[in-house]
């Protein structure tokens, strides 16, 4: 995945005053209603960044190198049938959200192929990397939506979360049923939150623009790729061996196949969702 660098500006509690119609959401692999008002979590623990550490234009889409070497897994994720139609968004009234998308499309399908879909090993790799990546996870908020919707990130790679709007969000992180973080994002702000070590996959919800949905997926090492709209995913550096892959999205579920990888060869490994009856 290409790497994600942007600066990193101080924490603070800024606004928090501002979600007191915050609402605890129900961790789910598709957005849940709204339910009644809970308390603020606490502050997360973060360590601030350079500052001159210079900001992205824009989040970039893959942010974990896997070592050289090894051999590649590429593949495609295919739907077949037809897919679910996206729902609407409400927008509201603030007007820093004017040209944000109307409709939410969590199965994206283009010619067959299946957007959004994070397809990693699963497990630990024999000779995986003992330290997670330095490089930075990047969510953007950007015309009041996530961007990228979907991605990966290694346990306890630095987690940031940019607010590229001139209004304020929230970002309030969810992983089992538990709430991990929730923090107040002044416009244009950054902060940085550090994925806990038990966590699998993290849902990410703004309460004041309550549609806002984005998804960050864990594993131990930095073999996954997330698929764009052609389907296509590529794992590269994989040590030889035969490995269980699996394929996850938030509303369709997982699928899994098996696939032998030899030193500098490349295996191939396809998954299809298939639409509901």
């Amino acid at each position: 995945m290409k790497l994600r660098t942007l600066g990193l500006s101080v924490l603070g509690a800024v606004g928090l005053s501002a979600l007191t119609a915050c609402k605890k959401d129900e961790a789910a692999p598709a957005p849940s209603a709204a339910q009644a008002p809970a308390p603020a979590a606490p502050a997360i623990k973060a360590a601030p960044l350079p500052a001159d550490t210079p900001l992205p234009q824009e989040p970039q889409e893959e942010t974990a190198q896997a070592p050289q070497g090894g051999g590649t897994v590429r593949g495609f994720v295919t739907f077949k049938g037809k897919p679910p139609a996206p729902n609407p968004i409400t927008p509201g009234t603030d007007p820093n959200c004017d040209g944000m998308e109307l409709v939410d499309q969590p199965v994206l399908v283009t010619d067959g192929k299946l957007a959004n879909v994070l397809v990693r090993v699963q497990g630990n790799v024999p000779g995986q990397p003992t330290t997670p990546p330095s490089t930075m996870v990047v969510v953007d908020q950007n015309r009041c939506m996530y961007k990228p919707r979907v991605q990966g990130a290694v346990i306890n790679q630095p987690l940031v979360l940019m607010n590229s709007d001139s209004t304020l969000h929230n970002v309030r992180g969810v992983s089992g049923g538990k709430q991990l973080f929730n923090v107040t994002q002044p416009p244009l702000k950054t902060k940085e939150a550090l994925p806990p070590k038990e966590a699998d996959v993290i849902r990410l919800k703004c309460d004041i623009h309550p549609w806002m949905t984005a998804f960050v997926v864990l594993s131990p090492h930095p073999y996954f790729a997330t698929t764009a709209e052609d389907g296509a995913f590529s794992i590269q550096g994989l040590p030889p061996g035969t490995y269980t892959l699996e394929a996850w999205h938030e509303t369709l579920g997982t699928k899994t196949a098996q696939v032998t990888v030899q030193e500098g060869q490349e295996a191939t490994a396809s998954f299809e969702f298939v639409a509901a009856k």
